[in-house]
C-alpha cells in the first residue's frame, strides 16, 4: 500500500485522524504488544480512522486498511538464526554496529536502535500524521520525533522496573544477576523519556499508580485505557464436553513473572488426592531450564502437558475441554490470559498480582500471588463446587463482554489522542 500524503491541521470532531502506531517489535508470538498493536490498529480503522503501522522486527500481522512500513534492524534474536555474526558491511553503519556491540555485551538495544531508525522514517514524512502512538519503546528516537512536532503519546503497560527485580531475585548466582542488571540497563533511558511524555497511556489504575511511581511520573499525566479481549478467538464453544479435573493455564512458562512454580507446586500437592488431575501450559518450557527441571522433581510429568506453540483457532477449543483457568502471575500490567478465559466462559482462579483484580473483579477467585498453598485451595473448592464454577463462568462472560472490548478501547484511545493534539494547539 502506499503511503498517505497528508498534512496535519486541525481536526473536527467527525473527520478521521491520521494515526501512526509505533512498535519496536510487533508479532503477536512476542507477547502482549503484538497483541495490542493488532487489534488496536484494527479497531481504529473500523471506527473510522487512518492508521499505519512502523515496526521493527519480527513484524506485526495486521488486518487489511492498516498499512505496515517495516524498519529493517539486524535482528539479532530471530529464533531461527540466533545471535548471528554480522556481515563487514552490515556493521559499516552506525546503528547496526551499535546494536551488534549492545546485543555482543548482554544488552537490549531494541528500543533505542528502532527509535533512531524511526525518527529518520520520520524525517522522510514530516507532517503526514495527526497523531504519532508509541507502544512501549520509549527511546531517545522518540524523543527526536517529538521535535519535528508531531503530537506524540506513549503506551506503557507496566513497569518493566517489576520484571527487573523478580528476575534479580529468582537469580541464584551473583553473575546472573549481573546479567540481568545489563540485559535491563535501557530502564534508565525509558524512564527519562517517559518523563518527557505529556500523555501516557496505560491499561489498568494499578499500572497507572506503580509507573507514577517507579518512573516518578506525576499521576495526572496518565490516562488509564483498558486493554480488550479478542471474542474472534476468544469465545464459548458448544457442543464440547469438558474434562474433569482439567485445568488450563496461558503461561510464558520460564518468566518468574508469571508465576508457573507455584502452580506447578500445587498440582503437584492436589496429585496426591486426586490422581487424575490434569493441567495444560499453553506454552512451552525452555528445555533443560527452570520450569522443566522442576516438573521432573515434582514428579508431575504425566500430569502436565505442555502444547507449545497454537494457533488462533485452537484457543477456545483448549478452554471448553478445561474445568477452569487459573493465573498465577505475581504481577500483571492487565493480565489478558484471564480476559480470555473469562470471554471462553471458563471460572477463573486467578492471583492478586498487579491489576488482575480490575480485570477478573468478583467473577473469578482471587488468591495472594505466589502461594501454592492458597491456590491449591481455590482449585480444590471450585473441583468440589460445579455451580460455583458455573456461576463464575456466566458472571465473567458477561463481565468481558460489559467491559473488555477493542472497540470501547479504541474510542479511549482517541480521545487521549484529541487531547494530545489540542496540548499542541
Amino acid at each position: 500500500m502506499e503511503a498517505r500524503v497528508k498534512s496535519r491541521k486541525t481536526k473536527s470532531n467527525g473527520e478521521p485522524l491520521n494515526i501512526c502506531l509505533l512498535t519496536y517489535r510487533g508479532n503477536p508470538s512476542c507477547g502482549g504488544q503484538g497483541i495490542y498493536i493488532k487489534h488496536l490498529s484494527k479497531a481504529l480503522r473500523e471506527i473510522g480512522h487512518n492508521v499505519d503501522v512502523v515496526s521493527g522486527p519480527p513484524y506485526p500481522e495486521l488486518e487489511d486498511g492498516v498499512t505496515l512500513y517495516r524498519i529493517p534492524s539486524l535482528d539479532l534474536y530471530n529464533p531461527e538464526n540466533l545471535f548471528r555474526i554480522p556481515t563487514l558491511r552490515e556493521l559499516k553503519s552506525p546503528i547496526n554496529l551499535l546494536e551488534w556491540l549492545d546485543v555482543s555485551s548482554g544488552g537490549f538495544p531494541e528500543p533505542l536502535t528502532f527509535s533512531i531508525r524511526a525518527y529518520k522514517f520520520f524525517k522522510q514524512r514530516h507532517g503526514y500524521y495527526d497523531i504519532v502512538h508509541d507502544n512501549q519503546c520509549l527511546a531517545y528516537g522518540i524523543l527526536k520525533i517529538k521535535e519535528l512536532g508531531y503530537p506524540t503519546v506513549a503506551t506503557i503497560h507496566h513497569p518493566i522496573t517489576v520484571d527487573r527485580q523478580t528476575e534479580i531475585k529468582s537469580a541464584d548466582v551473583w553473575w546472573k544477576k549481573l546479567k540481568v542488571m545489563r540485559w535491563y540497563s535501557f530502564i534508565g533511558m525509558q524512564k527519562r523519556v517517559s518523563r518527557r511524555m505529556s500523555r501516557i497511556i496505560t491499561v489498568s489504575n494499578r499500572s497507572k499508580h506503580d509507573i507514577s511511581s517507579e518512573f516518578n511520573i506525576p499521576p495526572g499525566r496518565f490516562r488509564v485505557v483498558a486493554n480488550g479481549v479478542n471474542t474472534d478467538i476468544f469465545h464459548p464453544l458448544d457442543g464440547i464436553k469438558r474434562d474433569e479435573n482439567h485445568i488450563i493455564v496461558t503461561n510464558s512458562a520460564d518468566t518468574p513473572l508469571k508465576g508457573l512454580k507455584y502452580l506447578l507446586e500445587a498440582i503437584a500437592s492436589i496429585r496426591r488426592k486426586r490422581q487424575d488431575i490434569k493441567l495444560t501450559v499453553i506454552g512451552k518450557p525452555k528445555k533443560g531450564g527452570v520450569i522443566e527441571k522442576l516438573v521432573r522433581e515434582l514428579g508431575i510429568s504425566s500430569h502436565v502437558h505442555f502444547t507449545g506453540r497454537i494457533r488462533d483457532e485452537e484457543f477456545s477449543h483448549y478452554y471448553a475441554t478445561a474445568t477452569m483457568a487459573v493465573v498465577p502471575s505475581l504481577y500483571e500490567g492487565f493480565g489478558l490470559p484471564a480476559g480470555e478465559a473469562m470471554a471462553c466462559k471458563v471460572p477463573v482462579i486467578s492471583t492478586m498480582g498487579g491489576a488482575l483484580p480490575e480485570v477478573v473483579g468478583d467473577a473469578g477467585i482471587l488468591v495472594p500471588p505466589g502461594n501454592a498453598r492458597e491456590l491449591e485451595k481455590a482449585i480444590l473448592y471450585l473441583l468440589d463446587h460445579p455451580q460455583e464454577r458455573s456461576r463464575l463462568a456466566e458472571k465473567g462472560y458477561t463481565r468481558v463482554t460489559n467491559h473488555f472490548t477493542w472497540t470501547n478501547a479504541a474510542l479511549k484511545h482517541v480521545e487521549v489522542y484529541k487531547e494530545a493534539i489540542n496540548d499542541y494547539g
